[in-house]
């Protein structure tokens, strides 16, 4: 009898297998029709994952600010905290918008589009200043020469055109559906309702992971999802919060050396700094390289000289107090996470990379550290 259902549990097995290899195979054959199909259905879902990453942005300061008004002494506010708290979230990132909408972009558009304008004679004066070189100069090596030649066959006032290049018509377009973008009706509400709900959610959601896991799975998966939770919550809102600072303080520093593009800039700088370690050595040498071609070497080095120094003032004093010791990892493993998901997720992957090293690192470090417990433990019974 048990041989017979020994056999039956391989035949269904080996059904399973090739119903699955079946599935497959239709899949890659229809590759374009599925391609299509789950274009459709993620398009369906955008608001929904919109919504979903908004209520995951803004949870943290709606959390903080919902035990600020739990304490209150007014009865009111700290029995209807949970809604006052959601309210108050969206009432603030909506000023910011706002803010960032009305002051902000127009500065950044118009830099812009003069920055793109002027190219064309930037590209010029560079060319001019190199032909007028000495033959014996460094700069007039025949692989610099080669280099050179090639630029000076393209068509750079085709490309930068202001009234027919295609990459002003291309930052307007980002810029106006930057601008757009928040306004989706879908988005807002399910972020709302979700933060609203959200004890409800976590709950059962913790349920359904229970019901589907061992005890101790469960624990497991529990442990290294809150721990990883709370890691990029503390690395996103640490590192926008230091962006914002690194901005305004380069973008005031240029300003008042009085370097051309200094808003467009600064928010460059900003932008950049997002991304660990390397994001502040481009962001910076595309700075420089910016100001050298608009305001000589003399602004360039005194630009270099006062954002270095913000640079280190930053990643001495301002990032470690605004991130705390919640990203104890070493800058070796910064670069190499940061490289590894540049190389295949883009900026998101080099963004995200260091808070996902970290859970990594942590659950390597927790399994050697349990392999070396057993093998302790065994030793120790060897021994007596």
């Amino acid at each position: 009898m048990e041989e017979i259902k020994q056999g039956w549990k391989k035949r269904g097995s080996l059904l399973l297998v090739a119903i699955t290899i079946v599935i497959i195979y239709k899949l890659l054959d229809n590759f374009e029709s599925v391609k299509q199909w789950i274009g459709t259905f993620l398009g369906i879902l955008k608001p929904f994952l919109i919504g979903l990453l908004l209520s995951y942005i803004l949870f943290m300061p709606c959390r903080k600010i919902e035990s600020t008004y739990k304490k209150s002494k007014i009865k009111f506010i700290s029995k209807k905290c949970r809604g006052l708290s959601v309210i108050t979230t969206y009432i603030i990132f909506i000023l910011i918008i706002i803010i960032v909408i009305n002051c902000i972009l127009p500065v950044l558009r118009e830099s812009i589009v003069e920055l793109f304008g002027n190219i064309p004679n930037y590209y010029n004066t560079i060319v001019s200043e190199y032909d007028n070189l000495p033959e014996e100069s460094v700069l007039k090596s025949e692989v610099i020469k080669e280099k050179v030649s090639e630029l000076k066959n393209i068509d750079i006032n085709q490309i930068f055109n202001i009234n027919g290049g295609k990459i002003i018509e291309y930052v307007k377009n980002i810029i106006d559906v930057f601008t757009g973008i928040f306004d989706v009706f879908v988005s807002i509400v399910v972020s709302v309702y979700i933060l609203l709900q959200r004890t409800e959610i976590i709950r059962f959601l913790r349920r359904f992971t229970r019901a589907i896991l061992s005890k101790q799975k469960y624990e497991t998966f529990n442990k290294y999802f809150t721990n990883g939770n709370e890691v990029f919550f503390s690395f996103v809102t640490a590192q926008l919060l230091d962006a914002v600072v690194v901005g305004i303080l380069t973008t005031l520093a240029m300003l008042v050396l009085n370097v051309k593009y200094a808003p467009l800039l600064g928010f460059t700088i900003g932008l950049f700094n997002l991304i660990p370690y390397i994001g502040a050595i481009v962001a910076v040498t595309i700075c420089i390289i910016i100001t050298l071609i608009t305001g000589g070497i003399g602004k360039a080095i005194a630009m270099a000289i006062v954002v270095i120094i913000l640079q280190q003032v930053d990643a001495n004093i301002i990032n470690p107090r605004i991130l705390g010791s919640s990203l104890e990892i070493s800058p070796l493993l910064v670069i190499f996470a940061v490289t590894i998901g540049g190389a295949y997720f883009g900026i998101i992957g080099m963004f995200l990379g260091v808070p996902i090293a970290v859970v990594i690192k942590e659950i390597v470090c927790d399994f050697v550290d349990n392999k070396n417990k057993i093998k302790d433990e065994e030793e120790n019974k060897i021994e007596t």
